[in-house]
């Protein structure tokens, strides 16, 4: 029942990319809103995580367990129907906060039914794989809804399952908790948020205000006076949702580093990528998503071995790690030439190396960011890994779709005559769909 709702957080990280030509199709969004809707999600998502982990280790972890699934089905339900942009944004933001209840409980439950270390350890690892099997039927899921169905089947097709498992984990589920867990710091999740948002905003706005625009430039030092209120109060107080000083760990510090990157590559190339795929070389959504399926295929591959290759004597963890972020980056080089002359058969070599990098970085920086730590911080470094993956995606999405965005608006801008009609030219210039 654990594996099958953290399936619903996996697979809703990858199926919305395929969906995302539907969306500006049915919904006329911009590439601002379209980044925003996939942003929502994720900044809720990693402002909340640790927060919800402490609350469900305080109050029980099958209630927050339960809440969480409550609000991410009626978050899907909601996206489904939202009949704009702007509510769709608001939509997925609902549905990070059930996430963010979710993630940490299933763990924190599940280790608490496997009580033996090999039992535990068999555990884990089935919960592991879920999460890279979501990853890797969510674009083809997608893409077979949105061949036979609207946009909102995506999100509608969470709603039964959450309901199915509000129900077992009524039965099924037991409760746990820890009352000499700490306290959660709402403070401290309202400033990481409010920070990350407000850097998100003004760099996703920026094309359409320009860079030195007064808000755009107060959105900025709003960012940075709201990130250095939470370093403040982290270090202040008594009961951190981040504990700063895993960060005077330098092999911490590279770990969350590296996972953070890889995810920045990763989702930011999906981002741009299934755009490319359906507006550029016309492919269907199910088309799109078999496309970049072996993306995740090969990542499954790549993932367990890579653990084996870091714990060799003659690699360890560094070579394995720097060798995957080397083939990240010689993939997305190889992306960087496509045009509208491409063909698939260009970006496969692309799509398998960085499949391959992601697989041999993820797994051993994970290790990492674990070892690092003392037993007894296992779950606030867990949450904290879980994370730095957040806002690595937000941030790839975030800065690769603006990059996108203000070189498409500056190069068509020069194309458009004076007479085209002014909603007719918002819409060229609002994304590349709506060209």
């Amino acid at each position: 029942m654990l594996c099958v709702t953290l399936l619903l957080i996996s697979i809703d990280n990858t199926i919305l990319n395929v969906a995302l030509p539907s969306i500006v199709r049915g919904l006329h969004a911009t590439s601002s809103q379209l980044q925003w809707t996939v942003d929502a999600y994720a900044v809720v998502f990693a402002g909340l995580l640790l927060s919800l982990g402490a609350l469900g280790d305080r109050v029980g972890r099958k209630w927050v367990f339960m809440a969480g699934l409550a609000v991410f089905g009626g978050g899907s339900a909601f996206s489904a129907w939202s009949g704009s942009p702007d509510r769709l944004i608001i939509a997925r933001a609902c549905m990070g906060v059930g996430a963010a209840a979710i993630m940490p409980s299933t763990l924190s439950i599940l280790t608490n039914v496997f009580t033996t270390d090999r039992d535990r350890a068999r555990a884990i690892g089935i919960w592991s794989g879920t999460t890279g099997l979501g990853v890797a039927i969510g674009p083809i899921l997608g893409g077979f809804l949105l061949d036979h169905f609207w946009w909102g089947s995506v999100f509608l097709i969470n709603v039964p399952i959450a309901i199915a498992g509000l129900i077992a984990t009524l039965w099924l589920v037991p409760n746990s908790c820890n009352g000499l867990s700490k306290r959660p710091d709402p403070l401290g999740a309202l400033l990481s948020m409010t920070g990350l948002g407000l850097w998100l905003w003004a760099i996703i706005e920026a094309p359409n205000r320009s860079w030195t625009s007064p808000l755009t430039l107060g959105a900025l030092g709003g960012g940075a006076v709201a990130t250095a209120a939470f370093v403040w109060w982290e270090r202040r107080c008594d009961h951190p949702m981040l504990p700063l000083a895993f960060f005077r760990n330098r092999r911490f510090r590279s770990a969350i580093s590296s996972l953070a990157l890889v995810l920045f590559a990763l989702l930011g190339m999906f981002f741009l990528m299934t755009q490319y795929l359906q507006f550029s070389l016309g492919f269907s959504p199910l088309q799109t998503g078999l496309r970049v399926a072996p993306i995740a295929l090969v990542l499954l591959v790549a993932a367990p071995l890579s653990v084996l290759l870091a714990r060799s004597r003659r690699l360890g963890t560094k070579p394995v790690v720097g060798g995957g972020m080397l083939l990240i980056a010689v993939g997305l080089g190889l992306l960087s030439r496509s045009s509208v002359h491409s063909t698939y058969t260009d970006l496969l070599p692309a799509f398998l190396l960085i499949g391959i990098g992601v697989g041999l970085a993820l797994a051993p920086s994970t290790e990492s960011v674990m070892g690092s730590l003392p037993a007894a911080e296992a779950g606030v470094g867990s949450a904290t890994d879980d994370t730095a993956l957040q806002i690595g995606g937000a941030l790839g999405v975030g800065v690769l779709g603006t990059l996108l965005n203000a070189h498409y608006r500056s190069q068509m801008s020069a194309f458009l005559s004076s007479s085209i009609p002014g909603g007719v030219r918002r819409l060229i210039l609002g994304s590349v769909g709506g060209a």
